[in-house]
């Protein structure tokens, strides 16, 4: 994986990025699960919002690093 993002000369974390963009993503997979009624299911909600966002970093940093390889 690139260390680092340059935009315009200042130097971005990739790691920070991607948490940046898997934060958007987890934000309208909430909404989503939110109306469809999914969080019936669920006992903790928040313990399993913070589970989904981790695996969905986890899973960007790994398709990312194959994807650059």
């Amino acid at each position: 994986m690139r260390p680092e993002i340059d935009i315009y000369g200042v130097f971005i974390p990739t790691l920070g990025a991607l948490a940046v963009l898997c934060f958007m993503v987890n934000a309208v997979v909430r909404r989503v699960l939110a109306r469809a009624g999914f969080y019936r299911f669920v006992w903790h909600r928040p313990l399993f919002d913070a589970a989904m966002y981790v695996c969905l970093l986890g899973t960007s940093v790994f398709v990312l690093d194959r994807i650059l390889q």
